[in-house]
């Protein structure tokens, strides 16, 4: 009995062990990687950069992770999962109209560039590395992805021109499992041992044979569940209850098959079922976007922090010179120089060319790649196996710190990023918002105006105010908006439901505090009764201020005027002032719109630039405007 209760209780304090060391991991992955993210978005820093620091200082560092340990062998099959799922959500991003405006360069970063680089990076990996021509071939493989794990990230904070980041896009999306492909049939020809009669296995012969059938294999298993959907959805018989969980179901079911067939195939049946999703136009993939992104944002935390927090110590220690002379050859001259002779005669222009030449950070894939195949060959006895993994894991880290602080100022410096002053974009042309938008276009502030009436654009284009005529409930229009994109949107339609709709489709991409639209009404503005807030902006002034009222002003001679702030004024002040405060910009840095929902008033400051909607000035004689109209 005595023996039952001491196992017992040995029992329920390892559980006890389990339960703690469970929490521990969960705040540091799940928690630390948010606080990264936010610490990055606020202070505009690269995520990654962050969460590998952290994923360090928890595993090498301080000794609290041990992924690999603690899941055991399940740990790399579920890292092949989560980054399928990152690929299927790159793969969404693919759309062929895209590849029709900047094929000839992509196809030139995917079909020339990943050869040449292979071949490049292997030659260095040997010559300066010092690594056995076999381990040298299988690095070479490993690092031509460029991950997309880190370049959407880097994309989503920059503002590089659209032609620029479809290159980087199609490149790290397509790249991916290609070289995760590359680098399996390396591995394989690698452990291929002569037979007993003194020749090779049929093994080498059936490599070619078993490449192409996988290949097939996965695209084809790409193909057929998008079509399904397609086809369930047009006839109704896929609830919306079941769309995305059946969607994400099948990403997961496709690379668990196709890997069963090739290791890394999984990755190209992923990619191919987010494109065939993005290009067969399924109906009700806006749903998918958000939840997708969201889901992106933390398997990428975690899966960042997990993999580096894997690392051992001892790994540190081998980085010897040879290798990080490989690492900045790699860098500084295998990338430049095969960019450069890929896209000799291409339509890219020698800033594209260069830019791209030196932005290649690698991530997920390579690290999960890496870490595999150095496994196997080491546990073989090949020479230089040992070395695959902190040679490639000293490339992600250097890439990760150096292209992603670069990244920036380099596009800035080659003048290939939109303008990093906040954007403004009002749907609507009619007679007020025009002067509002030429008011903000002559403060040098990104203003773009956007309707469907040409003559109402055509007057505004007369004052030099950048148009867009375009449906921004369309695809069309979405993607025209992408080439000059907004930070903040004003809905100023005379259709309060329109532009409630035009706010409800904008609010995810821009955030719901940065979509406004002019009054629906009064009593439309009641939270229970009145237009769901989900389904409208946020009121543009006071709730008394709609479309005709604003209007009116204009016919009696109101106009928008500005002035910058020489010292600070409270908010007060300003709308007890005779005119209408409409917004508050602080150049380089926001945009504050006045509305009577915000929740914490604006804090103007001098230099600050103030828009407001003036009476006209009085006659000589006549008393002076009186307060702001209610």
């Amino acid at each position: 009995m005595a023996a039952a209760g001491a196992f017992a209780f040995a029992t329920t304090r390892d559980m006890g062990m389990q339960a703690t060391n469970l929490a521990i991991g969960i705040l540091c992955v799940l928690g630390g990687g948010i606080a990264a993210q936010w610490v990055a978005w606020r202070f505009k820093l690269p995520a990654i950069v962050l969460l590998f620091s952290l994923g360090l200082i928890f595993g090498p560092g301080l000794g609290i992770l041990h992924p690999g340990g603690a899941i055991g062998p399940y740990f790399h099959p579920l890292v092949s999962m989560a980054v399928a799922f990152i690929v299927f959500e790159g793969g969404l991003a693919l759309d062929l109209r895209q590849w029709r405006e900047s094929g000839e360069g992509v196809l030139r970063l995917t079909a020339a560039a990943l050869p040449i680089n292979w071949v490049l990076g292997s030659l260095a990996a040997h010559y300066v590395g010092h690594l056995p021509w076999g381990t040298s071939w299988l690095f070479g493989a490993i690092v031509v992805v460029t991950g997309p794990t880190v370049v959407l990230p880097l994309l989503r904070h920059t503002k590089l021109r659209p032609r620029v980041a479809a290159f980087l896009r199609w490149e790290a999306i397509v790249n991916d499992p290609i070289a995760a492909i590359l680098a399996t049939l390396v591995l394989e020809c690698l452990l291929i041992r002569p037979s007993h009669d003194g020749g090779i296995s049929l093994a080498t012969v059936e490599i070619g044979p078993h490449l192409l059938f996988a290949t097939m294999f996965s695209i084809a298993c790409g193909i057929f569940p998008a079509i399904l959907i397609k086809f369930l959805s047009a006839r109704d018989m896929l609830p919306e209850i079941l769309r995305i969980p059946m969607i994400l179901a099948f990403v997961m079911t496709v690379a668990a098959l196709c890997n069963l067939i090739m290791q890394g195939a999984g990755l190209m049946a992923a990619t191919v079922f987010g494109m065939a999703l993005a290009n067969l136009h399924v109906t009700g993939m806006s749903e998918l976007q958000r939840i997708k992104e969201s889901l992106g944002v933390i398997v990428v935390s975690c899966l960042f922090v997990l993999l580096t927090a894997d690392l051992p110590r001892a790994l540190l220690t081998e980085l010897s010179l040879p290798i990080m002379a490989l690492t900045f050859t790699v860098m500084f001259v295998v990338r430049p120089l095969g960019i450069f002779l890929s896209t000799i005669g291409a339509s890219m222009s020698w800033q594209e060319r260069l830019f791209v030449g030196w932005i290649a950070p690698r991530g997920i894939v390579a690290a999960a790649v890496a870490g595999v195949v150095g496994l196997q060959l080491h546990e073989a006895g090949y020479p230089g196996g040992d070395l695959i993994t902190p040679a490639v894991f000293a490339l992600i880290a250097s890439t990760m710190i150096l292209h992603g602080f670069s990244l920036r100022p380099l596009a800035r410096a080659l003048r290939l990023t939109l303008s990093d002053e906040p954007a403004l974009a009002i749907m609507g042309a009619n007679a007020w918002s025009t002067n509002l938008a030429r008011v903000v276009h002559d403060r040098g502030i990104p203003v773009l105006l956007v309707d469907t009436y040409a003559p109402a654009l055509n007057k505004a284009a007369g004052f030099g105010i950048p148009i867009l005529r375009a449906e921004l409930l369309s695809v069309e229009g979405m993607e025209s908006l992408e080439e000059r994109p907004a930070d903040y949107l004003i809905a100023a339609t005379p259709d309060a439901i329109y532009n409630g709709l035009v706010c409800a489709r904008m609010a995810p991409d821009l955030g719901r505090q940065r979509v406004f639209q002019v009054s629906p009404g009064i009593a439309r503005l009641d939270l229970y009764h009145g237009l769901s807030r989900d389904s409208r902006g946020k009121v543009l002034g006071e709730p008394g201020w709609n479309f005709s009222y604003i209007d009116s002003l204009y016919a009696k001679g109101w106009r928008f005027g500005s002035h910058v702030m020489e010292e600070h004024v409270e908010e007060a002040d300003l709308l007890s002032g005779p005119g209408m405060l409409f917004m508050i910009i602080r150049k380089g840095s926001a945009i504050w719109i006045f509305s009577a929902e915000d929740a914490i008033p604006a804090e103007p400051a001098a230099g600050d630039i103030i828009v407001m909607l003036l009476p006209p000035a009085p006659a000589a004689g006549s008393p002076a405007a009186g307060p702001m109209p209610a």
